[in-house]
């Protein structure tokens, strides 16, 4: 098998600018007052306290109020209905979601053949060798490894040992990671906004074009969403009661995803406890986290370096430096030793032109940012309406958990100058589902109100506009949907600020998948099924 650098040719795929910000101010005309009466102001969007509750899991749709209590369900019934406070249609509309989504990445999937070679290398070598294994060895004589920690390795591999190794068995278990992304950002979403909105949180994250095509390849983005995701679910379970497990789990995916500590700051914002509670709490996520990828970095420095491979993408065979350079800073700079080629700069380079637009250009537009401006809008709206609520407000704590997460990552890759692909978005993904849905479900139960009313119109009719430009880029692919998907979320944009009947669940879940544009239109553009 031919070991090739994954940098050092095309991008696993290859794919062929305006921004939509509508007023969150209420526009609607104030009331006619009696004449001897001063004219009222118009009312600005309503606060947190005004929102229905949900009852204590989301189980009921945040449209209805939650039934009485039922008896405890067990065994298959449990499984398949979910909990006595479940409403009859949540638990299966999650199970046909996780299905349907393990249909979609598992559907042909040997179609990828090795996928990336150079990963399918080292799952090869460590598929023979424990050695291997334990370092991310490209070849199973332990020569150099991968310029990767292995753990994205590990599960392939693993899967390599028991079924024997083939596309299938190194691809399913990046399938399946996807699978359980979604799971796990549904049950995020839904603790905060309920389970119509943990629904399209989840459908967002698996029908975004990127995903779908790394969900079906070698490369480390798989595990790497996973544990961001997984991490996530941790912090809002950890910021709902002050649970130091919880963070420290938290801790733990983060350190294994070698990510920052963005986290860990809603819980200090947030957490139902004493400053004191819980900047002790962080601390020790803080070991966790350091813990959870230390050991890995401390038994390669520690080993004889005359017995195990050379570390692959370093200069001076250190991990260190592999994670703080080439890996590192090097990756935001551009200032990277040993690298196939220069990095980018503003005006443009071997990895393509910086700035706060790159998001949105023919290269990663198609891929990633069909919904990245409602996500903001969204996102935004809710930290208006939660804008005086209580310290531990569980909706603004999760607005900030999700928007930092979207900020943060989607600003380092719009301005990183060195290596860089388009599919690293796919980090993106979860924050951009969860946003839309948390937004939306938030506005729709305020939908009384006309500010609310307006923001989410104008939002559909704005990503109805942005969806017909990015699908403008892909002319030769039925051209004529762009009119049609532009039109029909229009039409819902224009009705939306008029009066509007309480829906069921079922239709509340219709008009929210409508809405959030399914990013799917533009899987060919990027051929995701049979990458090269």
């Amino acid at each position: 098998m031919t070991t090739v650098h994954p940098d050092a040719g095309a991008s696993p795929y290859s794919s062929p600018d305006t921004e939509f910000v509508p007023p969150l101010a209420d526009i609607a005309a104030a009331p006619v007052a009696a004449p001897s009466a001063p004219p009222t102001a118009p009312a600005p969007l309503p606060s947190s306290s005004e929102l229905p509750p949900l009852p204590p899991m989301g189980g009921t749709d945040p449209s209805g109020a939650p039934g009485a209590p039922a008896a405890p369900r067990s065994g298959i019934r449990r499984l398949w209905r979910g909990s006595a406070a479940d409403a009859a249609w949540v638990r299966p509309s999650l199970i046909a979601l996780l299905v349907a989504t393990a249909a979609l990445y598992l559907w042909d999937l040997g179609a990828s053949g090795w996928a990336n070679s150079f990963y399918a290398a080292a799952v090869q070598a460590g598929s023979e060798s424990w050695k291997a294994f334990l370092f991310g060895s490209s070849d199973a004589a332990n020569f150099i490894t991968v310029d990767k920690p292995p753990a994205s390795l590990w599960p392939m591999e693993i899967s390599a040992r028991i079924f024997g190794l083939s596309s299938w068995s190194m691809l399913v278990p990046q399938a399946l990671m996807g699978v359980a992304s979604v799971g796990l950002l549904y049950l995020a979403v839904r603790r905060v906004s309920g389970a119509t909105a943990g629904l399209v949180a989840g459908a967002v994250l698996a029908l975004t074009p990127v995903a779908a095509l790394m969900f079906r390849f070698n490369n480390p983005d798989a595990l790497l969403v996973l544990l961001l995701t997984g991490a996530a679910y941790a912090t809002v379970r950890a910021t709902d009661a002050a649970s130091r497990k919880w963070l420290v789990l938290t801790g733990v995916l983060v350190g294994f995803a070698f990510l920052t500590k963005s986290l860990q700051a809603v819980y200090l914002i947030a957490a139902p406890t004493t400053l004191r509670r819980r900047l002790v709490d962080l601390v020790l996520a803080g070991v966790a986290m350091i813990a959870s990828f230390g050991w890995w970095v401390a038994l390669v420095e520690l080993w004889p370096a005359s017995s195990r491979p050379y570390i692959g993408g370093s200069q001076t065979n250190s991990v260190i430096e592999l994670i703080m350079g080439y890996n590192g800073l090097g990756r935001i700079t551009g200032d990277e030793t040993g690298s196939v080629t220069p990095g980018g700069t503003g005006t443009g380079g071997a990895w393509g032109a910086t700035g706060w637009d790159r998001l949105f250009n023919a290269s990663y537009g198609g891929q990633i940012a069909w919904l990245v401006p409602a996500a903001l809008v969204l996102g935004l709206a809710v930290l208006v309406v939660t804008w005086r609520a209580p310290r531990t407000d569980r909706l603004r704590a999760s607005a900030i958990l999700w928007l930092g997460w979207l900020l943060l990552t989607g600003l380092t890759i719009s301005f990183a100058q060195g290596i860089i692909h388009e599919y690293y978005t796919v980090a993106l993904a979860p924050a951009i589902g969860a946003l839309v849905a948390i937004g939306g479900a938030t506005l729709w139960r305020l939908r009384d109100n006309a500010a609310a009313r307006i923001t989410l119109a104008l939002t559909v009719a704005g990503s109805s506009v942005w969806a017909a430009v990015l699908l403008s880029r892909s002319a030769d692919w039925y051209p004529a949907l762009r009119y049609v998907v532009g039109g029909a979320r229009t039409v819902g944009g224009d009705a939306a600020p008029g009066d509007l009947r309480p829906l069921s669940p079922a239709e509340g879940a219709v008009v929210a998948a409508a809405g959030t544009d399914l990013a799917w239109l533009d899987l060919p553009q990027a051929d995701v099924y049979r990458v090269e």
